[in-house]
């Protein structure tokens, strides 16, 4: 009990690596340290288990159990009709032919029973190990020792992941060799002494502070009792040798990435925020233009009224002024009794998102003008004008100007809405942000599905670096959530996994650059593979449609919109 705190830091931290619950008793059968529905009464026996535990000591070896209610094991346990518990590995902590506690993996649910079969034989080794190391620590150790930094040391070093612990301060103070590596080979180790991880529970990235250097660190953060831990899985210098640091920038949820691009657009978007003025969103399919929208509004002094959306490109036309505009009582026929307020209405006071406003009907555009410039609406079948206060942010993936030539779009309109445009970056160039997005978008779907993963091998990173992203983020989004749903929990991702198309491009793609590691140092797209985009994007439609014939779960997967989709399907000659 005098190290329960070192030990139940690191329980959890090998809960979060084995994707196990953990639980760590002496030889007492007291609990020293647990995870999950393991993570209390310590210092005191379990309730349940005492028969398994018990077993593991006398023998001094491991006992595996799958089928705890049938085990003959378990036959005389007074528990054995309720217990939670699906699987077992029991293994010994064993010095001078001592047996000093046990250390068990518990599995509690079916995929945890599944997980823990897949791999018995590399957990026992791995359990094995980490005993070894814990009992050689416990046998030097004193009990009124108030330094648990070696013992930490030697258990996070038997760890073949990266790890960075910290105190409850957030100071580092151990950081392994994974980490290390991960980092940058060669830093002095002299350098970790006064580093400290500055994180929010906002963000999905760290800010790791040593002396004058800085990184910006992805990775999956716990926090314990006695400090915290994080367990990098991306890493990438916070500034560029030579450049001075730039000013503070927002924190714009779900804008993740951290190249010079994205950084340089949230500082416009702050400064922005504040003002009423309209704001156009530039930019391709699927790169974030409501993302970006919304946090306009979020940071703006309208964030507690309401934030309303509308895509005009998927509103038939002669439903989308009535949308817009609302109507009044006894309007149309099929009109609702007491009219209906328009989207413009809803939006007084806040903000009023136009998405694909490239396709919004001519005869609207004017109604629309004529609603920015007077700050008023007159509702389909009235006559009564009513006041509204809006900000409107519109977005488009077209060029607006050469619809203007071809009389498509309103010259005057377009000035109103384009006083502030802001212009999206596409996936191809934000140099080192798809594997920052790989990381998010594996946590948050991972999170939404409720499965856990362990990571993506390097092979199968460099290969998504090196991929165009015609669909940009939102192909991303929409790769990394099929890759949760159709790779076995807790195993790393692998390049079998992925669509032919990625295989086809990597091995096509340009060699990465001989300086730099990660995304940062692969060359996505060559200049003459620029001239390949369209046919790939026509490849991957052809394919989506030789699977299913509808239409919206063909968008889905793509990651557009249907409007959008049949508009491709037009131009490449696929209907």
């Amino acid at each position: 009990m005098p190290i329960q705190k070192t030990i139940q830091h690191f329980a959890s931290l090998l809960a979060n690596v084995l994707h196990l619950e953990v639980e760590v008793v002496d030889n007492q059968l007291l609990r020293i340290a647990g995870t999950g529905p393991y993570g209390q009464r310590f210092g005191q026996v379990p309730a349940s288990n005492t028969v398994l535990l018990k077993e593991v000591m006398e023998k001094k070896q491991e006992v595996v159990i799958f089928d705890s209610r049938q085990n003959l094991l378990c036959q005389d346990c007074t528990q054995r009709e309720s217990c939670r518990e699906r699987g077992f590995i029991g293994v010994p902590i064993i010095h001078q032919q001592r047996c000093l506690g046990v250390i068990s993996l518990v599995a509690v649910n079916i995929t945890q029973l599944r997980h823990l079969r897949e791999h018995t034989s590399m957990f026992i080794e791995y359990i094995r190990h980490i005993s070894t190391l814990l009992a050689a620590n416990l046998a030097v150790l004193h009990r009124k020792e108030p330094r648990l930094d070696p013992l930490l040391q030697r258990l996070v070093a038997g760890i073949d992941r990266a790890v960075i612990l910290c105190d409850r301060q957030q100071n580092v103070v151990l950081i392994n060799d994974r980490a290390r590596e991960m980092i940058g080979p060669g830093e002095d180790a002299l350098l970790w002494q006064n580093a400290v991880l500055e994180s929010s529970p906002r963000q999905q990235t760290f800010l790791l502070r040593a002396g004058e250097r800085r990184w910006r660190i992805t990775g999956q953060f716990s926090e314990a009792e006695n400090g915290a831990f994080l367990l990098p899985s991306a890493c990438l210098p916070a500034e560029r040798e030579g450049e001075a640091p730039e000013p503070a920038v927002p924190t714009i949820k779900n804008l993740i990435g951290e190249s010079v691009a994205i950084r340089k657009l949230r500082r416009l978007v702050g400064r922005i925020a504040g003002s009423p003025s309209s704001v156009m969103i530039l930019g391709e399919s699927g790169t974030g233009k409501e993302v970006v929208a919304r946090a306009i509004h979020r940071l703006s002094p309208r964030h507690d009224k309401a934030f309303v959306a509308i895509n005009c490109a998927a509103i038939p036309e002669n439903l989308l002024e009535s949308e817009l505009f609302g109507y009044a009582k006894g309007a149309f026929t099929g009109a609702s009794p007491g009219g209906k307020p328009g989207l413009l209405q809803v939006a007084n006071g806040g903000t009023l998102f136009l998405d694909e406003i490239g396709d919004m009907p001519q005869g609207l555009q004017a109604r629309l003008l004529r609603a920015i410039e007077s700050r008023e609406v007159m509702p389909v079948g009235s006559s009564v004008p009513v006041p509204v206060d809006i900000r409107i942010i519109s977005a488009t993936h077209q060029n607006l100007e050469a619809h203007i030539r071809e009389g498509h779009f309103r010259e005057d309109l377009f000035y109103r809405l384009n006083v502030i445009p802001l212009w999206l970056p596409p996936l191809r160039e934000r140099e080192g942000d798809v594997e920052l997005l790989i990381n998010h978008f594996m946590d948050w779907h991972a999170r939404r599905i409720g499965r856990r993963w362990a990571g993506v091998s390097p092979e199968v990173m460099k290969m998504l670096c090196a991929h165009s992203w015609p669909g940009n983020v939102r192909e991303l989004s929409n790769l990394v959530e099929y890759l949760i749903n159709i790779v076995p929990e807790g195993e790393v991702i692998d390049s079998a996994l992925l669509p032919p198309v990625f295989h086809s491009h990597y091995f096509h793609a340009p060699a990465p650059k001989a300086s730099g590691e990660g995304c940062a140092g692969v060359t996505t797209v060559a200049d003459s593979a620029q001239s390949n985009l369209k046919s790939v994007e026509r490849t991957l439609i052809e394919e989506a449609l030789q699977r299913t014939r509808n239409k919206k779960q063909v968008a889905d997967e793509l990651g557009i919109g249907v409007a959008t989709l049949y508009r491709k399907i037009k131009k490449y000659g696929l209907a």
